[in-house]
């Protein structure tokens, strides 16, 4: 129930971080970084799950460089996804050891995935991802649903 990659955006001053599910287990995974491009940035990652149960697509907080939380994104769904829907929840992300910051706990959104029950394949959704004062940042998320496999007794 976890996503294969984590992006991190940073410009000076303020590290905006958009972070995958799996960061959350092992903080400090990053896949890419990105020091201020103009141009807007399209990111392409895959989630894994079950069918009719939420799957974590994507993590975002905005952290200060002296640890704290500053403004949150918006996230926006471009195109839906043909086999079920997209949610964006608020939360506390807390972890420790990330970057410079020992511990921290600040809000962020995450976005969850559930197929229709039943649904087994491949679905995809794309996001908007806009933090204030940059440019917007696409993602094409990739979700791969399949039934877990039988556990031998």
């Amino acid at each position: 129930m976890a996503t294969d990659a984590v992006l991190a955006l940073a410009r000076p001053r303020r590290a905006l971080i958009s972070f995958a599910a799996s960061c959350l287990a092992a903080w400090g995974l990053l896949a890419g970084m990105n020091t201020g491009a103009v141009a807007q940035q399209v990111v392409e990652r895959i989630a894994k799950g079950p069918p009719g149960k939420d799957i974590r697509i994507g993590v975002f907080i905005n952290l200060e460089p002296d640890c704290t939380s500053g403004p949150l994104p918006a996230i926006r769904v471009i195109s839906k996804p043909t086999h079920g829907t997209v949610t964006v929840k608020r939360g506390r992300i807390s972890g420790t050891n990330y970057k410079h910051c020992v511990a921290l706990e600040v809000p962020g959104r995450v976005a969850f995935y559930r197929s229709k029950p039943g649904f087994t394949g491949v679905d995809a959704v794309t996001i908007e991802v806009r933090y204030p004062g940059i440019p917007a940042e696409t993602q094409r998320i990739k979700i791969l649903i399949s039934e877990p496999p039988a556990q031998e007794i």
